[in-house]
């Protein structure tokens, strides 16, 4: 069976990284484009590199044009889609890829996006780990996914800074108050505006900026609730964890680089090397867009371009008595439009797989 699939936001970066995706994909068909300054011109003068959809007309992004598809993925700013997915069909698959449904804590909300406050949907990341059942196996987000018909799709660098640092955080291996994260992210992860001078290219090249700086990224607040999970804790816990998050703008177009890091409990500073190192060998063991590294290799973010995999490492920094870890994915593939595919494979009963790779593009 094919579905059918709308698509608002069509020409910014993460939309038109969920067309990519869907145009190969075997059981999804993008019927429907949807925009608003581009509205009334065709796809193909947005996004050239996708010849098969070129000649689909831009229409405007209205629940009359999306409703009537088995599938609507919304690439909205935050506020814009909270308004229009009250409007959508109940039937439909609702893939949220901004942040208006991914935070269950209205105060979190208010400190940090202000305007309404939605109810969070079903969170798109299907390897978060949400504590340990009796036998001590992990429990995953990928359960909840299946069969559910609202996805709230997670942030990029959220996805980042989590997959590098849960398992730490639900071994008891970290001081929940101590994680510091430093991020280099490309340029695409700002969005596709010239809202800011140092989103021009004479601005850009050859310069590294941070932004978001002194704790008021919006990204911050879901990271402490992924980790409020990871640990076996409701939302509510979140406040338990704190973040320094410094992320850096740097010259690439695609890519998240995060570098995460935490004191060691005594628990973690009886562990040797090696055991430290298995300890994210086995949360990842059966993920299988999760990469964890040979000891030794690190992290670039050239070799995931282009996937849906996350490459992996850990290291201790025993002098300075912390857990460094490490992640690597493609900001607009693993860190949106790739892992919101994930989702919807499993939210439609499909192979969590299909459509999606793991292999990059290097150099």
């Amino acid at each position: 069976m094919v579905y059918t699939v709308a698509v608002a936001g069509a020409t910014g970066y993460a939309g038109g990284e969920a067309i990519r995706i869907l145009a190969s994909h075997p059981s999804f068909a993008v019927t429907t484009v949807a925009g608003h300054s581009s509205v009334g011109h065709r796809l193909g003068e947005y996004l050239p590199h996708i010849p098969q959809l070129a000649d689909l007309l831009i229409e405007d992004s209205t629940p009359e044009v999306l409703n009537g598809h088995d599938v609507i993925i919304l690439a909205l700013p935050h506020g814009a889609s909270g308004k229009l997915a009250s409007q959508l069909d109940e039937a439909a698959v609702v893939v949220d890829l901004g942040a208006d449904h991914r935070l269950e804590e209205q105060d979190a909300w208010d400190a940090f996006y202000g305007g309404d406050f939605y109810d969070h949907w079903t969170y798109g990341m299907p390897e978060l780990i949400l504590g340990k059942d009796n036998e001590g196996n992990y429990v995953r987000q990928r359960s909840n996914l299946t069969g559910t018909h609202r996805i709230a799709g997670p942030g990029c660098n959220v996805t980042s800074v989590t997959l590098a640092m849960q398992p730490g955080v639900a071994e008891g291996l970290v001081e929940p108050t101590s994680i510091v994260s430093d991020l280099a992210v490309g340029y695409s992860g700002a969005g596709k505006n010239l809202k800011r001078m140092n989103l021009l290219a004479a601005e850009a090249f050859g310069s590294a900026t941070p932004y978001g700086v002194g704790g008021t990224h919006r990204h911050i607040p879901e990271i402490l609730q992924n980790f409020a999970h990871a640990a076996g804790k409701p939302a509510a816990d979140a406040s338990q964890f704190t973040l320094s998050f410094t992320p850096m703008l740097v010259p690439m177009s695609r890519g998240i680089l995060a570098v995460v890091s935490a004191t060691m409990t005594d628990k973690a500073k009886a562990l040797s090397d090696d055991e430290l190192y298995a300890v994210w060998e086995r949360a990842y063991e059966d993920q299988q867009f999760m990469i964890v590294l040979p000891q030794g290799v690190l992290p670039a973010t050239q070799n995931i371009v282009g996937s849906n995999a996350a490459h992996l490492q850990v290291v201790p920094d025993r002098n300075a008595g912390r857990i460094i870890a490490f992640a690597a994915i493609d900001n607009l593939n693993r860190g949106t439009a790739g892992q919101a595919v994930q989702a919807l494979n499993l939210a439609m009963g499909l192979d969590e797989s299909t459509g999606l790779t793991t292999i990059g593009v290097a150099p």
